[in-house]
């Protein structure tokens, strides 16, 4: 019933995809680490600047409350 005929193909390339999966991953992990060990280029100039600016807005935040007065409760 599921013998492969002469000429004919398999209809699920499940060996082919197993490959093409295992390719993408090692290209996305490869990637990756290109990105986050080079100094000068890549994602690291930009993360530190964006945690930089997104730590200073939280301190910013912080002091203003910080700083600031309890409303005063109105009499009825």
């Amino acid at each position: 019933m599921f013998k492969k005929k002469r000429g004919q193909t398999l209809r699920h390339g499940s060996g082919q995809s197993t490959v093409e999966y295992i390719l993408l991953v090692t290209a996305v992990i490869a990637v990756l680490i290109l990105f986050t060990t080079s100094t000068s280029t890549g994602l690291r100039p930009k993360l530190n600047s964006t945690l930089t600016s997104v730590t200073d807005t939280i301190g910013d935040m912080g002091n203003r409350l910080k700083n600031s007065q309890a409303p005063t409760p109105q009499a009825p």
